[in-house]
Protein backbone atom coordinates (compact mmCIF):
# COMPACT_ATOMS: atom_id res chain seq x y z
CA UNK A 1 0.00 0.00 0.00
CA UNK A 2 1.52 3.39 -0.92
CA UNK A 3 2.45 5.85 1.81
CA UNK A 4 3.24 9.58 1.92
CA UNK A 5 6.77 10.87 1.33
CA UNK A 6 8.50 13.71 3.17
CA UNK A 7 6.83 16.33 0.95
CA UNK A 8 3.35 14.83 0.92
CA UNK A 9 3.95 12.82 -2.26
CA UNK A 10 3.17 9.15 -2.62
CA UNK A 11 5.86 6.56 -2.17
CA UNK A 12 5.95 2.82 -2.42
CA UNK A 13 4.80 0.53 -5.18
CA UNK A 14 2.24 1.26 -7.80
CA UNK A 15 1.84 3.49 -10.79
CA UNK A 16 3.40 6.92 -10.41
CA UNK A 17 5.21 5.98 -7.19
CA UNK A 18 8.32 7.93 -6.19
CA UNK A 19 11.60 6.50 -4.92
CA UNK A 20 13.23 8.51 -2.13
CA UNK A 21 15.89 5.97 -1.30
CA UNK A 22 18.67 8.27 -2.55
CA UNK A 23 17.80 11.19 -0.23
CA UNK A 24 20.34 11.95 2.49
CA UNK A 25 20.17 14.58 5.21
CA UNK A 26 22.17 17.75 4.68
CA UNK A 27 22.67 17.26 0.94
CA UNK A 28 20.95 18.12 -2.29
CA UNK A 29 20.01 14.96 -4.14
CA UNK A 30 18.39 14.19 -7.47
CA UNK A 31 15.66 11.68 -6.74
CA UNK A 32 14.20 9.69 -9.66
CA UNK A 33 10.45 9.95 -10.17
CA UNK A 34 9.73 8.10 -13.36
CA UNK A 35 11.91 6.95 -16.14
CA UNK A 36 13.72 9.98 -17.52
CA UNK A 37 12.18 12.36 -14.94
CA UNK A 38 14.09 13.94 -12.04
CA UNK A 39 13.41 16.66 -9.47
CA UNK A 40 15.76 18.45 -7.07
CA UNK A 41 14.93 17.72 -3.44
CA UNK A 42 16.57 19.76 -0.66
CA UNK A 43 16.87 17.80 2.57
CA UNK A 44 18.52 19.98 5.24
CA UNK A 45 18.16 19.08 8.90
CA UNK A 46 18.49 22.52 10.51
CA UNK A 47 17.76 21.06 13.95
CA UNK A 48 21.35 19.76 13.96
CA UNK A 49 22.69 23.32 14.04
CA UNK A 50 23.76 24.73 17.46
CA UNK A 51 20.87 26.47 19.18
CA UNK A 52 18.38 25.64 16.43
CA UNK A 53 15.86 23.61 18.36
CA UNK A 54 12.12 24.19 18.29
CA UNK A 55 11.47 23.69 22.01
CA UNK A 56 14.47 25.81 23.02
CA UNK A 57 13.59 28.66 20.66
CA UNK A 58 9.89 28.68 21.58
CA UNK A 59 10.63 28.80 25.33
CA UNK A 60 13.29 31.50 24.82
CA UNK A 61 11.01 33.69 22.70
CA UNK A 62 8.12 33.15 25.13
CA UNK A 63 10.26 34.29 28.08
CA UNK A 64 11.44 37.44 26.31
CA UNK A 65 7.95 38.27 25.02
CA UNK A 66 6.35 37.85 28.46
CA UNK A 67 9.06 39.95 30.13
CA UNK A 68 8.86 42.86 27.70
CA UNK A 69 5.08 42.51 27.64
CA UNK A 70 5.00 43.20 31.39
CA UNK A 71 7.16 46.30 30.87
CA UNK A 72 4.83 47.52 28.14
CA UNK A 73 1.80 46.96 30.39
CA UNK A 74 3.48 48.81 33.26
CA UNK A 75 4.07 51.89 31.14
CA UNK A 76 0.41 51.99 30.13
CA UNK A 77 -0.97 51.45 33.65
CA UNK A 78 -1.54 54.70 35.58
CA UNK A 79 0.76 55.19 38.57
CA UNK A 80 -0.91 54.55 41.92
CA UNK A 81 -3.79 52.51 40.53
CA UNK A 82 -4.85 50.02 43.26
CA UNK A 83 -4.77 46.30 42.53
CA UNK A 84 -7.75 44.07 43.15
CA UNK A 85 -7.38 40.62 44.72
CA UNK A 86 -7.84 38.94 41.34
CA UNK A 87 -5.28 41.18 39.63
CA UNK A 88 -2.73 40.44 42.35
CA UNK A 89 -3.21 36.68 41.99
CA UNK A 90 -3.01 36.87 38.21
CA UNK A 91 0.15 38.98 38.38
CA UNK A 92 1.82 36.52 40.79
CA UNK A 93 0.98 33.56 38.55
CA UNK A 94 2.28 35.48 35.53
CA UNK A 95 5.61 36.30 37.22
CA UNK A 96 5.99 32.71 38.46
CA UNK A 97 5.37 31.40 34.92
CA UNK A 98 8.00 33.73 33.46
CA UNK A 99 10.59 32.67 36.05
CA UNK A 100 9.70 28.98 35.66
CA UNK A 101 10.21 29.11 31.89
CA UNK A 102 13.35 31.26 32.13
CA UNK A 103 15.18 29.26 34.82
CA UNK A 104 13.66 25.83 34.25
CA UNK A 105 12.46 25.19 30.72
CA UNK A 106 14.96 27.18 28.64
CA UNK A 107 18.13 25.70 30.24
CA UNK A 108 16.66 22.20 30.23
CA UNK A 109 15.73 22.39 26.55
CA UNK A 110 19.24 23.56 25.67
CA UNK A 111 20.78 20.70 27.68
CA UNK A 112 18.56 18.18 25.90
CA UNK A 113 19.44 19.72 22.53
CA UNK A 114 23.18 19.69 23.29
CA UNK A 115 23.15 16.10 24.60
CA UNK A 116 20.93 14.40 22.05
CA UNK A 117 21.25 16.41 18.82
CA UNK A 118 24.62 18.17 19.05
CA UNK A 119 26.19 15.25 20.97
CA UNK A 120 28.19 17.51 23.27
CA UNK A 121 29.63 14.89 25.64
CA UNK A 122 32.85 14.09 27.50
CA UNK A 123 34.31 12.23 24.55
CA UNK A 124 33.98 15.23 22.22
CA UNK A 125 36.95 17.48 23.01
CA UNK A 126 37.17 21.18 22.29
CA UNK A 127 40.33 22.25 20.49
CA UNK A 128 39.03 25.63 19.31
CA UNK A 129 40.26 27.63 16.32
CA UNK A 130 43.95 27.05 15.53
CA UNK A 131 44.03 24.44 18.33
CA UNK A 132 44.30 27.12 21.03
CA UNK A 133 42.44 24.87 23.53
CA UNK A 134 44.22 21.67 22.55
CA UNK A 135 45.37 19.98 25.73
CA UNK A 136 48.88 18.70 26.45
CA UNK A 137 48.02 14.96 26.28
CA UNK A 138 46.79 15.57 22.71
CA UNK A 139 49.99 17.40 21.74
CA UNK A 140 48.82 20.94 22.48
CA UNK A 141 49.86 23.53 25.04
CA UNK A 142 46.64 24.05 27.02
CA UNK A 143 47.10 22.87 30.64
CA UNK A 144 43.79 20.99 30.96
CA UNK A 145 41.24 19.21 28.81
CA UNK A 146 38.00 20.90 27.78
CA UNK A 147 35.16 18.82 26.44
CA UNK A 148 31.96 20.02 24.82
CA UNK A 149 30.09 18.97 27.95
CA UNK A 150 31.84 21.80 29.82
CA UNK A 151 30.91 24.16 26.99
CA UNK A 152 27.29 23.09 27.41
CA UNK A 153 27.42 23.80 31.15
CA UNK A 154 29.00 27.23 30.58
CA UNK A 155 26.22 28.13 28.13
CA UNK A 156 23.61 27.08 30.70
CA UNK A 157 25.24 29.28 33.36
CA UNK A 158 25.26 32.20 30.91
CA UNK A 159 21.55 31.63 30.20
CA UNK A 160 20.80 31.91 33.93
CA UNK A 161 23.00 35.01 34.28
CA UNK A 162 21.35 36.79 31.34
CA UNK A 163 17.84 36.05 32.59
CA UNK A 164 18.75 37.15 36.12
CA UNK A 165 20.11 40.46 34.79
CA UNK A 166 16.98 40.87 32.66
CA UNK A 167 14.79 40.17 35.69
CA UNK A 168 16.58 42.80 37.82
CA UNK A 169 16.32 45.31 34.97
CA UNK A 170 12.58 44.62 34.64
CA UNK A 171 12.10 45.23 38.38
CA UNK A 172 13.97 48.53 38.18
CA UNK A 173 11.97 49.70 35.18
CA UNK A 174 8.69 48.71 36.87
CA UNK A 175 9.52 50.51 40.13
CA UNK A 176 10.72 53.67 38.36
CA UNK A 177 7.94 53.90 35.81
CA UNK A 178 6.31 57.31 35.67
CA UNK A 179 9.12 59.02 37.54
CA UNK A 180 10.64 62.07 35.88
CA UNK A 181 14.22 63.10 36.25
CA UNK A 182 14.62 66.14 38.46
CA UNK A 183 16.02 69.12 36.61
CA UNK A 184 18.43 71.50 38.32
CA UNK A 185 16.76 74.50 36.60
CA UNK A 186 13.34 73.82 38.15
CA UNK A 187 12.25 76.27 40.85
CA UNK A 188 10.51 74.96 43.95
CA UNK A 189 6.88 76.00 44.13
CA UNK A 190 4.45 76.47 46.99
CA UNK A 191 1.16 74.62 47.48
CA UNK A 192 -0.49 77.38 45.40
CA UNK A 193 1.89 76.87 42.51
CA UNK A 194 3.88 80.05 43.08
CA UNK A 195 7.69 79.92 42.85
CA UNK A 196 9.54 80.09 46.13
CA UNK A 197 12.50 82.48 45.99
CA UNK A 198 14.91 82.90 48.89
CA UNK A 199 15.52 86.48 50.03
CA UNK A 200 19.09 87.73 49.91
Amino acid sequence: MPSCGPFGERTGSGRGARDYSSISHGTNTLAPHRKGEFSLIIALDILKWPGINQAFLVSLIATLAMTFGAIFYGKRRPIGTPYSWGESMLASVYVFAVMFIAYGVVPDRFIQHADKELEWNKQKLLFGPFDIFKDQPQGGWFPFTISYQEVRDIVVVLIHAVFFALQVWAWIVWQNRGKKKASSTEVETSTYGRPLVKKA
